[in-house]
């Protein structure tokens, strides 16, 4: 087989990117991204390739992507993977989907970008998966109820696959070794839904409350956006900086709804298989020029 070859475009491409990579402000990354990895079936079709192609070039970017955000030192990203809207797709697609997710979140959990781990934690609805993905969301999770302990929720994520505590090493030998701490903690949305995150949310606050012996009035009257958000798929963790979305769409489709508030958004043309390492530089470029005001 012959090797690749680089054209005059590709060295522009990498002259270019590097000479936008040196001028990013170090104090200005964002640390916490939320992406939209959305295109993979238009690709798929503008390709003439199945759609099952897509999805697993689409899988191969995420790997990738990951790598980028370690060598930036980005320490927090969620990638929206599947929607419960996209459980509507056909039983072959799903079928195809959810495997190709699986082995995309094992080969995330196996990466080591910069000899360091990645920490990767599910976030979502398993009951709407297949039991064989769903087990293995639960295997990344771990198991247990989420803690009710003020004092864990700094450093606790909790979902309904469980809970794990965040940016932990594995206990396994030298767990207090620099090199064993995740390099980057990953959320992947599968089976997710922003309004159902925010239900689910109220739900277990009101049972915790309940078994505190709280009356309704009681939670009423102390209820706050706090109070809410420590019961979030994502507790523990940074609501995100930025929120990327591919494929020239702009619309959240209810992603991170409420974490979002406050987030800088960037749409980019580009179909997520398409997506280069120079449209995320110029991404964190843009971010990095906005004066963010947080509504004041």
């Amino acid at each position: 087989m012959k090797p690749p070859t680089f054209g005059l475009s590709d060295l522009a491409y990498t002259v270019y990117e590097r000479r936008l990579s040196r001028a990013l402000p170090k104090n200005q990354i964002p640390q916490h991204i939320g992406v939209v990895v959305d295109g993979n079936r238009r690709w798929a079709k503008l390709a003439g390739t199945p759609t099952a192609d897509g999805h697993l070039a689409g899988a191969n970017k995420i790997v990738e992507f990951i790598e980028w955000c370690a060598e930036l030192s980005i320490p927090t990203v969620t990638l929206y993977m599947l929607s419960t809207d996209n459980m509507n797709r056909s039983a072959a697609e799903l079928e195809q989907l959810t495997e190709i997710i699986a082995d995309t979140l094992d080969r995330l959990a196996e990466s080591r970008p910069g000899g360091r781990p990645v920490r990767v934690h599910p976030v979502g609805q398993p009951e709407l998966l297949p039991e064989s993905l769903a087990a293995r969301l639960r295997s990344l999770s771990g198991s247990g109820a989420p803690s009710t302990h003020d004092d864990d929720a700094g450093e606790t994520v909790s979902t309904a696959t469980g809970s794990i505590r965040r940016i932990a090493a594995k206990a396994v030998g030298r767990s207090s070794a620099a090199e064993d701490q995740p390099c980057v903690h990953v959320n992947v949305a599968v089976g997710y839904g922003g309004r159902q995150e925010i239900v689910d949310a109220v739900k277990d606050l009101l049972r915790d409350a309940e078994s505190q012996g709280r009356t309704l009035s009681e939670v009423a009257d102390e209820l706050s956006p706090g109070s809410i958000s420590r019961w979030l798929y994502t507790r523990g963790q940074p609501d995100p900086d930025l929120i990327i979305r591919t494929s020239g769409e702009q619309r959240l489709s209810g992603f991170l709804m409420w974490q979002s508030a406050y987030s800088e958004f960037y749409f980019c043309e580009a179909l997520w298989p398409d997506f280069r390492r120079v449209d995320f530089i110029r991404a964190l470029r843009d971010y990095a020029q906005r004066q963010r005001r947080f509504g004041s």
